[in-house]
């Protein structure tokens, strides 16, 4: 293939995965990157990219587009009136602290350790939308005091570590305190700025100078990347919103589920293979 016919389609793929990502940001609050993640954890061998780097490159540019994607899905869910803007402002600095320690840990990690993190996180996630009822919780409300600030850390850690925005793990989380599912998509959805913000700042600075980073890179961030996913997903959006707000929530919850399954196990197989 000759090098334009390749650069073309790769953005094609990369345009088909902002798509994509933007629908899911919308409809689950998940900020993409649960897609993005992935994709380019294939595609990135494609530049031949190291193995040792392809995850830490694939988080990172994943966190970067979350952060324009999560400000047009939080705008549009605040507009129906569905985010807890309470429940948003207990949890941010939680996360935050979360966001920052979770960081710290996987820019040092090894790329098969992040993998390993994303594959078993999502996979548990999928699990627990898949085999619950719509209106499943462990008691009715988030407790309060350090608990809830717990529960806010381990949100922004894991999802700074996976890539992703708020929502892959804090709608289940949020729905099983007790917050209705539309509202909890909606409330998380606003998790993916705090979230990606400081983690794509960390990944920049950490990565700047490194080894086997793809060509047009800012630190771990693949800027070719961001500049094609962008575009497409915020344009896809408030395709999901608008699902989001139509669907029914037990259906919500199981495509969430099937999603977040299909994605591990395959991110599974591939480190086993």
């Amino acid at each position: 293939m000759e090098h334009w016919q390749w650069l073309a389609a790769l953005a094609a793929a990369m345009a088909f995965t902002g798509l994509v990502s933007g629908v899911l940001a919308g409809l689950l609050g998940v900020g993409g990157g649960i897609v993005i993640v992935p994709v380019l954890f294939y595609v990135l061998p494609l530049f031949d990219v190291p193995e040792a780097t392809q995850m830490k490159v694939a988080v990172a540019t994943s966190l970067a587009t979350i952060i324009p994607t999560s400000i047009v899905s939080a705008r549009k869910h605040r507009a129906k009136g569905a985010m807890d803007m309470g429940l948003l402002r207990a949890l941010a600095p939680s996360i935050l602290v979360g966001v920052l320690l979770g960081t710290a840990l996987a820019v040092v990690m090894k790329g098969p350790g992040l993998t390993l993190v994303f594959a078993l996180v999502a996979l548990a996630v999928a699990a627990n939308m898949g085999f619950t009822g719509v209106d499943f919780r462990v008691r009715d409300r988030l407790p309060e005091g350090a608990a809830r600030q717990g529960i806010g850390g381990f949100i922004g850690a894991v999802s700074a570590m996976m890539g992703i925005g708020g929502g892959t793990v804090g709608v289940p989380v949020l729905s099983m305190f007790g917050t209705p599912i539309r509202q909890a998509v909606a409330t998380s959805s606003a998790f993916g700025l705090i979230i990606s913000v400081p983690a794509t700042i960390g990944f920049v600075l950490a990565g700047l100078g490194a080894e086997g980073r793809p060509p047009f890179s800012l630190g771990w961030v693949n800027l070719v990347g961001f500049a094609l996913i962008v575009p497409s997903s915020i344009v896809a959006t408030p395709w999901g919103v608008r699902l989001a707000h139509s669907i029914p929530p037990l259906l919500l919850k199981r495509a969430f589920a099937l999603f977040l399954a299909i994605t591990s196990s395959r991110m599974l197989w591939t480190l086993l293979t």
